[in-house]
Order: structure tokens, then sequence, then C-alpha cells
């Protein structure tokens, strides 16, 4: 199927690093792939950033992505596992550098939100609420590949929204100049 655009999402990890595919026709989000990159076989953390760095690269030869969308780090108490998440998510934005795939970078909370309306929501609630919009249903999902799937979608409804051009200064703004949009 040829698609308008394609958005890979990305949700780092040090263990399981999840990934969902979307296509974009008519403006509509399709899933085309989703899963994970698993890396508890890798007891060296370079092992792993490695893996991540070539699985990411091999998922943007076969999809072709016209965008990546990753998960941002949050601020946790651990700062060694911030430290080993950056570097995970670092390996993910090398691969994408490297094929001049565009990035963008979305908070954990905005994510959810996006997708559940909740930034406090949990995993369970936002591949519930992933397959609901995206018409899709498998019992045996893995949830770091639905939390991929949900960075793409909310890259999606981010670069789709009319206030995200920048052109508009205001809600009032926005009104005046689509007066036809707005009932």
């Amino acid at each position: 199927m040829d698609y308008e655009r394609i958005i890979l999402g990305i949700d780092p990890g040090t263990n399981i690093t999840g990934y969902g595919v979307l296509g974009i026709k008519n403006n509509e989000p399709q899933v085309i792939s989703l899963g994970v990159i698993e890396l508890n076989k890798y007891k060296d953390h370079y092992l792993k950033l490695k893996h991540i760095f070539e699985r990411t690269l091999g998922l943007i030869d076969e999809y072709k992505p016209d965008e990546l969308a990753i998960e941002a780090p949050f601020y946790g108490k651990n700062v060694q596992s911030m430290l080993k998440l950056g570097r995970a998510q670092g390996a993910s934005i090398a691969a994408a550098l490297h094929r001049s795939v565009p990035i963008f970078e979305y908070a954990p909370r905005k994510i959810k939100m996006s997708i559940t309306g909740v930034g406090a929501a949990s995993k369970e609630q936002v591949a519930a609420m992933l397959m609901n919009i995206l018409k899709f249903n498998d019992k045996d999902i893995i949830l770091d590949a639905t939390d991929g799937l949900a960075a793409a979608l909310c890259h999606f409804y981010q670069s789709n929204s009319p206030l995200s051009t920048g052109k508009y200064k205001s809600w009032k703004d926005y009104m005046h100049k689509n007066p036809g949009r707005v009932k």
C-alpha cells in the first residue's frame, strides 16, 4: 500500500525497546507493524546499544519512515537508570541521523495525554486506547510495542494539529482564519 507518510515510533529501553510503524493515507493513521527489540540476552550494556542501533537501522531500511518519534527519558530518582535509558534513546537517534530521518522527541506524559487524555495513564490503558483508535486487536501484545506505537501516533496528532504549524497566534486567530471549520 502506498502511504503519504510513514512514522516510526520508538520507546527506548535497556531490556526491551518497543517500536511501532504507522502509515498515513488520506490523513488516517494505519498500523503497519509493531514489535520489540529484546535485549535481555546481552549482558554488556554496550552490546545492547549496538543492537538497538543496528535494529533501528534495519527498521528504517525496511519501512523507510519519513519521521522518527521517540519517547524522551523521564526524570527519575535513579540516575544510573536514567543514564542507561538516555544511551538507549541515543542509539536509536543515532540510527535515524545516520539515515537522515528527522527526529521528534516527546515526554512520556505528553504521549499518554495525546492517546488517552490522561498524562498518568498506565501502559495497559494506552494499549487499549490504541487498539480502539487504530482498530487492531492483539491479546498477546507486548506493552513496550504499544508504547512505541503511541509515540508515533502522538507525533501524528501533534504534526497534524492545525495549531502545530505556528501560523496562529491564538484560538481567536485560528477561528478568524478558519471560519468554516468552527461552528
